[in-house]
């Protein structure tokens, strides 16, 4: 039974449709479809704090922030792949599916137990194909660091900690660790 429901594959079209009546969220990868487990409060409010302090900077700009709902598509070679990033800012005029990032500029990913090891792989390596990608960033829940990953870098790690500031290029803005984990991890 296990290797019948491993060959069920469906088309992104397929996929596509199916996600807009879905009660949950689904990611795709190569014609294979998985549920995505639920979020922690933890991993929420960091998220909506990354989220809010994007918004406030790229206002006026044609950059948008997207949290959760919203849909990074990534193709190459035979390849096709739609995840659901903690964060995405999107800046073409062009990316007009309102499902569907399809130019993305910054992702980030709030680590959790269930999803760290592909966030730093199969996702990470996927990311890298869209040329738009300038930034990549991994946020820590459970302590105070950020990862950022950039292209002009080659993709080289850069890590902030504690109470420093974290430099997001792609958007113009230097955040305050501080403000990232704002309700989550105190100082005392």
């Amino acid at each position: 039974m296990a290797e019948l429901a491993r060959n069920l594959l469906i088309s992104p079209d397929e996929y596509l449709e199916g996600e807009k009546a879905a009660k949950i969220r689904h990611e795709y990868v190569d014609g294979a479809v998985q549920a995505m487990a639920g979020g922690t409060k933890v991993h929420n409010l960091i998220s909506f704090n990354l989220a809010r302090a994007l918004y406030g900077h790229l206002g006026g700009t044609p950059c948008r922030v997207f949290i959760g709902d919203v849909k990074v598509h990534v193709a190459w070679d035979w390849r096709e792949r739609f995840y659901y990033p903690d964060v995405v800012v999107g800046c073409e005029a062009g990316d007009n599916d309102p499902y569907v990032v399809e130019q993305p500029k910054l992702i980030v990913e709030v680590l959790s137990d269930s999803t760290e090891r592909d966030d730093r792989s199969d996702k990470f390596y996927a990311y890298r194909h869209l040329p738009s990608l300038e930034e990549y960033v991994l946020v820590a829940q459970e302590m105070r660091r950020v990862e950022v990953y950039r292209r002009e870098t080659g993709w080289d790690l850069e890590i902030y900690e504690a109470d420093g500031e974290v430099s997001l290029r792609s958007v113009g803005l230097d955040l305050a660790i501080a403000e990232i984990y704002e309700g989550v991890l105190e100082t005392p």
